[in-house]
Order: C-alpha cells, then structure tokens, then sequence
C-alpha cells in the first residue's frame, strides 16, 4: 500500500522544456490548483487514515441531494472530481477539511507515479492490439495477412486458454506510469511539468502520487548505509 500524499490533476498537454545545457525534455502540463480537502478518514471510524480531495467546482445541478449534503455539511463548494488518499495520521491534523493543498506538496526533482485512463482507441486488431507480425504477403497466403494464426491447442486440452490475445477492445485502461520526475513547478499558474508521457487525452483528470518505489528505495539505501 502506497501511503503517500497526492494531487489531483488535469492533463493541459505536452510541450518541451529547455535546461541550461540545452537538453530539451519533453514533458506534461498538469494543473494543479484548486485541491481542497472535502473529507477525513480516520483510524478510530473507518479503519484506515486517508484525506478525501476534491477537484474543479461542480454546479449544484448537476449532483444529487446526497453529495450536496456531504459537500454542504463540512462547508466546501461542491467539487466534479473526488479521491481520496492514503497518508500516515500525523498528517490529518496539517490539512483540515476546507484547506487547499499546498502547491509545494511536489517539489521539483520530486518523483512521481502518476494514473489515468488511457485513450480509447476501439476494436482493434491483433497487429495493432499486440504488435503481431501477420501472415506473408506470397507463397500463397490468401485473405490471411493481419491474421493472428491458431488460437487452439489440439485435443488435449481442447479449449482455447483464458488471456489468449486476440483482437478486441483497445485502450479505455486505468494505466499508472512510474518513476516520472517533476521538471519544474510554477506555482503562480498552479502548474506542474512533469517529465515524460503520462495515460489519457488532453483535459482528462489524473492522479499523482510520490514514487512508491523510490521511497522503498531510499529506504534500502538507508539500512545499507546504516550497516557499513
């Protein structure tokens, strides 16, 4: 379980950043601002401890008596987008019901894994879906050539196997990205570069959280360092 602060997000698109060596990264535009805390989980009530967020304002219109009276309850403007975050206790008592999250959550240099839904891209095939070779374009192949082949296994066990890639639906997936870096932050926009290509189209809504595996990582790296 990563129990570690997080933002929600808006993808805005991809541009690139120059260093002053003249690297050039690419990287994604996310918006940032407006991340209010909307709820607490705590330990004694619900088991786990956890801070509810909520993202862009929503028009009371558009939601149903029951998420109004939960907004209007803790004194928040009803927010579109809603998730909620695993982090230790000591942290609850930092982040009230009804603050913004601070923009400095993310640092530069901070490395993050960051979620979304992917494209939807429809059906697809199996040369497009898997990447598969397809048949030859001679020697007699004839309306096979973006087949994908046999699909059975003989007699035994008679049956095609559960996971046998095929053609199908493609894209449409909750995707996660690790290990990617923050560039650079511009708090006055409320916006982060992050480096690299993250899941789903422009204006879609992500989920950011710190680096599981470099926090276990530098966790590593500690106890060696402690032994030596």
């Amino acid at each position: 379980m990563n129990v570690q602060p997080g933002l929600i997000a808006k993808k805005l698109g991809m541009t690139q950043l120059f260093l002053p060596d003249g690297t050039r990264l690419p990287v994604t535009v996310l918006s940032i601002k407006g991340n209010t805390v909307t709820a607490h989980r705590t330990l004694e009530r619900d088991g786990y401890t956890a801070l509810q967020l909520g993202f862009e304002e929503q028009k009371p219109s558009r939601m149903t008596r029951a998420d109004l009276g939960r907004f209007k309850k803790v004194e928040v403007t009803p927010r579109k987008h809603v998730r909620e975050f695993r982090v230790p206790a000591e942290m609850l008592a930092q982040c009230p019901v009804g603050k913004e999250m601070p923009l400095e959550l993310f640092a530069e240099g901070t490395v993050l894994d960051v979620s979304g839904t992917s494209k939807g891209k429809g059906f697809a095939g199996v040369l497009k879906r898997h990447h598969m070779s397809g048949k030859p374009a001679t020697h007699g192949v004839h309306e096979y050539f973006r087949h994908g082949g046999s699909i059975g296994c003989r007699l035994t066990p008679g049956k095609v196997h559960k996971g046998k890639r095929m053609g199908g639906q493609m894209g449409n997936e909750r995707k996660t990205v690790q290990n990617l870096k923050v560039a650079k932050v511009l708090a006055d926009e409320g916006v982060l570069l992050v480096q690299g290509s993250i899941p789903g189209s422009n204006d879609s809504i992500v989920t950011l959280r710190r680096s599981h595996k470099s926090q276990v990582r530098a966790q590593h790296d500690a106890v060696k360092a402690s032994k030596k």
